[in-house]
This record gives structure tokens, sequence and C-alpha cells, in this order.
């Protein structure tokens, strides 16, 4: 424990980011032009906030919060199939944290959970088997969501379940990927990004090599970044000396986690349970194509979506009219945008996905000061 405590401390060492601050600065004169980087994962912008990294970098340097919260990205007509599929009688429906809470169209889960309907976070997938295993007249469904970080987890779930045959554990799959939500950004109009601070999590299942044709297409640098104070203020650092040097290039601060190839192992176990769907509908960007998973034809008798589908609505729904999550994912509103951010709309009282995740830009707004 003290062995962690320490390898932290170096991360979160005062004097090391105040010599990367000063550094930055320093390095920042040169720009051509202000500098607005985009952290794509939650992870980041809870980190930013939460060190006051914004108050030591120079105004010329802006972040945007990207959609890199998978909690904050589903859209409702998602949250209502989960709702659906937990109302069906004899089911068990399983899932992740945070995402029990995320309002529908007219309930959340917990609503739905108080109700009397059996609805359980896990704290690992690996639990699902367990719960199916101890209650064999029962639908479990596992309610799976996350970025590339989580799909391995999910992928394992799924090659055990069928090779325990386990009958009644199905899988309504919510796995989104990076890469095309990243490209729809981009391709607004509207866009104003000009760097990325890619995701660490992701890419070390990924690989960096995801992240080239972004930086090739849109002359755009992407640095993989590690969570921590240091590997934060590092990264801006790389994406500064980019620009200054006129190169767009995909580099890795994480050394010590990502490569640029990844995972093998995981990405081959995701290739042989899972498709990619032709087109996948984010909350506040849309209908994006190729940007999401489903479950591959050998596993349709495991599939929730298949399985239950005379069970399941699929109409879009909008967000609320005073909720803007759909602007702050696409990184054209900040949560202090908002005209009901920290009043109506709390971690307590959520209008919106973006302040009921742990990820989420405006839970970050709320808990640590509106100050980026």
């Amino acid at each position: 424990m003290q062995d962690d405590k320490a390898l932290f401390d170096i991360f979160r060492h005062p004097q090391t980011i105040q010599a990367l601050s000063r550094k930055i600065y320093q390095e920042a004169l040169k720009l051509s032009q202000p500098l607005k980087i985009m952290e794509v994962c939650g992870g980041h912008t809870h980190t930013i906030m939460k060190y006051g990294l914004k108050q030591l970098l120079p105004d010329t340097i802006e972040f945007i919060h990207g959609p890199g919260c998978p909690v904050c990205i589903m859209p409702k007509e998602r949250i209502d199939q989960a709702i659906d599929l937990a109302r069906m009688r004899n089911t068990i429906l399983l899932t992740l944290g945070d995402m029990i809470r995320v309002p529908g169209s007219e309930s959340s889960l917990v609503e739905e959970r108080a109700r009397g309907c059996d609805i359980r976070p896990l704290y690992s997938p690996m639990d699902a088997l367990k719960i199916a295993a101890e209650n064999p007249t029962k639908k479990v469904i596992f309610f799976a969501i996350g970025f590339e970080t989580t799909t391995p987890m999910t992928a394992a779930l799924i090659l055990r379940a069928d090779n325990e045959k386990l009958h009644n554990l199905f899988f309504h799959i919510n796995h989104v990927l990076v890469p095309p939500a990243v490209h729809a950004i981009m391709d607004d109009p509207q866009n104003r990004i000009d760097a990325f601070i890619g995701p660490s999590h992701v890419s070390v299942i990924t690989g960096s090599k995801i992240y080239e044709p972004i930086a090739k297409q849109y002359e755009t640098p992407v640095v993989v970044s590690g969570f921590e104070p240091v590997d934060v203020m590092e990264g801006i650092l790389q994406i500064i000396a980019q620009k200054n040097e006129n190169r767009s290039e995909v580099e890795v601060q994480y050394s010590r986690a990502v490569t640029r190839d990844g995972n093998h192992k995981a990405q081959a176990m995701i290739e042989q349970t899972m498709n990619v769907r032709d087109t996948f509908r984010w909350r506040g960007l849309g209908d994006i194509e190729h940007s999401a998973l489903q479950l591959g034809e050998n596993y349709a008798h495991l599939d929730a979506e298949a399985v239950f589908s005379q069970f399941l609505s699929n109409e879009p729904i909008d967000d609320h009219k005073l909720c803007i999550c759909g602007s702050i994912l696409k990184g054209l509103a900040k949560p202090n945008d908002c005209t009901v951010f920290g009043t109506a709309c709390t971690p307590n009282s959520p209008l919106g996905s973006c302040m009921v995740s742990s990820e989420g830009s405006c839970n970050a707004y709320y808990r640590y000061g509106n100050v980026v």
C-alpha cells in the first residue's frame, strides 16, 4: 500500500506539476493562435477539475469536454428498453453503477427498482454468472455499457455463459466505439477543436493506432494521456510542441500502459463475440454509422434485443427541453452554460445524463466548481 501511495505521489507531485505549468506557459507563447483541446474521456475532465489544472495554464489554452462518458451518451430509448426488460415477469436486470440513475423518457431503473423490479448494479460483470446460476427459473439480463475499455469484460462473460450453458443469461449490448464519435464531432461544421487528449483506458485495449486516421484526416494532434495530473500536463505540453512544429501525429504520453497495437487477446475476444452495428444513436450526437457493437450471429440465442424484441420500444426520444447535454457532448457548450445547472439539475435530481455519471462533465463542474 505504501508503494502504491509513493507511485501516486510521483504523478501528483506539486513541484512537478508547477514545473510543467511553467514550461507550458513558455511554450504556449510560441503558439500562433489560441489552442482548443478536447479531452475525449470524462476521466480526464474530472482530473482537470479536481486538481485545478486549468488555473495552471495560460488563457490561450481552452478545454473542450468530449463524449467519452458511456453513461452520458446513452439515448433515452435504450434506457427505456432496459426498463422494458426489467418490467418483464421473472426477470433480473443487471447493469453497472451509474446506469441505474439515468432518466429515461418517463422513469429510471432506480425508480423501477423502488417499484419492485429486480434490478441489481454489478461491481463486476462476472457476478452475472453466479446470479444466473443461482436463479435458473428467471431470465437474467445484463445491460452492458461502455467504450472499448469494458467491452472485453462483456466478451469474456459471453464466452463463459455459452461454455457453461447458462441458457437463462441474456445480453443487451450497448458498447460504443470512440473513433466514429470523434469523426462525427470533427465533421460537424460547428466544431472548434485543435487537438485531442486521447482516452487512456480505451487505448490500453485498442492501441493508439485507432487515432492515426483522425490525426491524418483532420491534421489534428492526438496525445494519449494517463489520468494523473502530471500525465495530463505532460500531454498538453506534447500537444503544444506538435502545434509549434506544425505536426499532426498520434503520440503516447501514457507509455507505461499503452502501445500502438493494444491488447490482442482482448481484441480477439471482442471479434469472436460481437459485430459492428450499421448505426447507433448517441445522445446529443445523433445516428453515427458503425459506432457501436452488437452480438454476433453465433450468440443470437443470448441477445436480449432479439429474444425479447416484442417487449421493446425503439422510438427515438429527445432530451428534456432545458437540458443541453447534447451540446456539451459535442463540445459546443459548457455545463455552466445550462440554465438549470446546479439548480433544477443536480446529482441527486438530474435532468440529464451528464449530471448523473461520475464521469459526466456536469457532475465534475458541480463537484469541483465551474472553473474550466
